[in-house]
């Protein structure tokens, strides 16, 4: 496939048509491959190609982790990514493939792209972009769609209300009832044929404040209810759905200068939240993932921005994991390449994490993509 030609699509070209117009691919299957990104790093400003960090930016990378050690297991390489991206928050599964939707790419932070990644041939595609590209859209998947809800129109700012639905079998998205209020960097998670949104930041936008707003979408009625409010508004988290209630992990107020450890468990059943042992090390920007009962934190970014600049800058390459049962987290192998902003998925038996930003912020995006199995 003609590179540019894969670019336009990843960029949003077909987004500007009117409606939801299905693309021009055959179905899930059909999808046209997308060549790995010759490079693993691009900037933000001016969007150029980047061969390798700076010894300033390598400085950044912390991987050491307060939780007792579990079994390491292992890290290891896989195809880049397409193109350097970052801020997707986050990616889903579904049919053993990886969606990444949306973020900052190629110097601008309003994309539409949607990549999907097949384990089987460690190879990625090129699938319908959004109707309407933004950064920190929130993702998940169920019964044959993959929803996108939100995101930032602006950098990290200016929340939309936006909400679409992708048809894995028919590749194309169709607009579902919107938001009952705009927020990005939210999470979404589906439970019980319903699509959780929880979090995020909101208006004003020059805050843009954290919330713990709570929402509901049932697909059958396309109609959004409210439900019990997160405790301690925050972005930017983890959360998975696991034995009938939903974990939101980590995540900051308002900026990652404010980044917690907070761990709480919405048990639907009783429409309430409870807390859990909280996360061994505080971030935000981190991926979450259900493996082999467990839940897995990866990567995560923090720092102090001062007179306009950020300082104290972190970006985490703890894997840190959970046991629902025991209520307890331990310590695996750092990551290989620290990054925050990361599409994390399971597929199979592993954990695949792709792009991400590799400094604190958005200044530098990636295609790095590496997979961790304790296999």
């Amino acid at each position: 496939m003609d590179r540019r030609r894969f670019l336009a699509l990843g960029a949003g070209a077909a987004a500007l048509q009117a409606g939801p117009a299905r693309s021009q691919h055959a179905g899930h299957g059909g999808l046209q491959p997308a060549p790995s990104s010759p490079e693993p790093y691009a900037r933000l400003q001016g969007g150029g190609m980047m061969g390798h960090l700076m010894p300033d930016q390598e400085a950044q990378r912390v991987t050491d982790s307060p939780a007792p050690p579990g079994p390491p297991g292992r890290w290891s390489p896989r195809a880049a990514l397409p193109l350097p991206r970052s801020e997707m928050a986050w990616a889903t599964a579904w049919e053993g493939r990886m969606h990444i939707v949306g973020g900052y790419g190629e110097g601008r932070v309003d994309r539409a792209y949607h990549h999907v990644y097949d384990p089987a041939a460690d190879r990625w595609l090129v699938a319908a972009p959004l109707p309407r590209g933004a950064n920190h859209v929130a993702v998940c998947a169920d019964a044959g769609r993959v929803y996108a809800l939100g995101g930032f129109i602006e950098q990290n700012r200016n929340p939309d209300h936006n909400a679409y639905a992708y048809e894995v079998a028919s590749d194309r998205w169709v607009p579902i009832a919107p938001l009952p209020r705009p927020r990005g960097a939210a999470a979404a998670v589906a439970l019980g044929g319903r699509i959780h949104l929880i979090g995020g930041a909101s208006e004003p936008s020059l805050e843009r404040a954290s919330v713990g707003w709570h929402e509901v979408y049932d697909p059958q009625a396309d109609r959004w209810a409210r439900l019990k409010a997160l405790p301690g508004a925050r972005d930017h988290v983890g959360c998975v759905a696991h034995a009938g209630g939903i974990h939101v992990i980590g995540g900051r107020f308002n900026t990652f200068e404010y980044n917690t450890d907070l761990h709480h468990v919405y048990v639907a059943a009783r429409d309430t939240w409870e807390l859990r042992a909280p996360l061994p090390t505080p971030r935000s920007g981190h991926g979450l993932v259900l493996y082999r009962g467990r839940f897995f934190a990866i990567g995560g970014e923090a720092g102090v921005v001062a007179d306009g600049r950020i300082t104290q800058a972190r970006v985490f390459g703890q894997m840190e994991s959970y046991d629902p049962a025991a209520d307890a987290w331990q310590s695996h192998a750092p990551m290989l390449t620290p990054r925050h902003a990361v599409g994390a998925a399971t597929l199979g038996d592993a954990i695949y994490v792709a792009g991400g930003g590799a400094v604190t912020g958005g200044a530098v995006q990636s295609a790095v993509h590496e997979a961790f199995t304790l296999a």
